[in-house]
């Protein structure tokens, strides 16, 4: 339980990071602008998703009512170098995702039916894995579509002013890298695998699974994804501790050490697809942001 103000000075020095970055790249040649979006542009972006992911559960500043809009703030700030406004949004889906795990027309991280229907043999899903970003920014349009909020819009306004500003100073190759870098990293990239990993049932009966792997160490620990699922107020950093604190329930349960192997697995693995998701109708007193 609390906070991690941790996250304030490692997402700061990501930022910065990146803005080094995009100074530096700005004179390379294209393909070396390329290659360093995939190498380091995109693991850097991808952790930062994951790091959008914490300060959308006002992990960086706390769960006080008095703190809310400082965690809004600071996540825009964190989606800076990623280049898609999209923190706001994220972080309105993503508590319907824990209210209503796998709610038919509210969990927006199950895929559509023409996801399912298309995506069914190792070359679609292959393609599927490498269109990832695509679908996870359409899916809420056409699963939950909700009215956009002034925070939404002041997170496009400040993105795509930060955007502008990297071109003006430093013209179209630092975009291209913070973009690319963004695309391929959340597209068929070894920490894209947790997409997959988290709530795809390789096993009949389980529907959320656990990684323990070290990617955990430059992805804010998602992969103790049982675990976050158990106790969403509990910070990354801290969901280690729980998995030692409940050893005899977490050990015992189906696990993931390699998010590469996920990938090869859904795609090689004929009886995997995007319908491969637990899909439950939604009951009770709904409430969404």
């Amino acid at each position: 339980m609390g906070p991690d103000h941790n996250l304030i000075w490692i997402v700061t020095l990501m930022v910065l990071t990146q803005i080094l970055a995009f100074y530096l790249v700005k004179d390379l040649e294209w393909k070396w602008v390329i290659f360093w979006a995939y190498v380091f542009g995109s693991c850097i972006n991808h952790s930062m998703t994951l790091a959008i992911h914490e300060i959308s559960h006002n992990f960086a500043f706390g769960l006080n009512s008095s703190k809310v809009l400082w965690n809004r703030l600071f996540g825009m700030f964190a989606n800076f170098p990623v280049g898609l406004p999209y923190s706001v949004s994220f972080k309105r889906y993503h508590m319907d995702h824990h209210r209503y795990l796998g709610a038919d027309g509210i969990d927006v991280d199950i895929p559509t039916d023409f996801e399912g229907w298309f995506f069914c043999t190792r070359f679609r899903k292959l393609f599927w894995i490498i269109l990832q970003p695509l679908f996870y920014a359409v899916r809420p349009l056409c699963i939950n579509p909700k009215p956009i909020s002034r925070l939404e819009v002041l997170n496009l306004v400040t993105q795509v002013s930060f955007n502008v500003l990297i071109y003006y100073l430093w013209g179209a190759k630092p975009v291209v890298y913070m973009l690319g870098g963004s695309l391929l990293g959340m597209g068929l990239h070894p920490i894209s695998g947790h997409f997959i990993a988290e709530h795809y049932m390789f096993l009949k009966g389980h529907e959320t699974y656990s990684y323990y792997g070290p990617l955990n160490m430059i992805t804010f620990n998602v992969g103790y994804h049982n675990e976050h699922h158990d106790f969403p107020y509990v910070s990354g950093r801290n969901l280690p501790k729980v998995k030692k604190m409940a050893a005899e329930y977490y050990d015992d349960l189906p696990q993931y050490s390699s998010w590469v192997k996920v990938l090869y697995d859904f795609v090689m693995d004929d009886t995997i697809s995007p319908y491969s998701r637990m899909k439950r109708k939604a009951t009770g007193d709904i409430k969404q942001d």
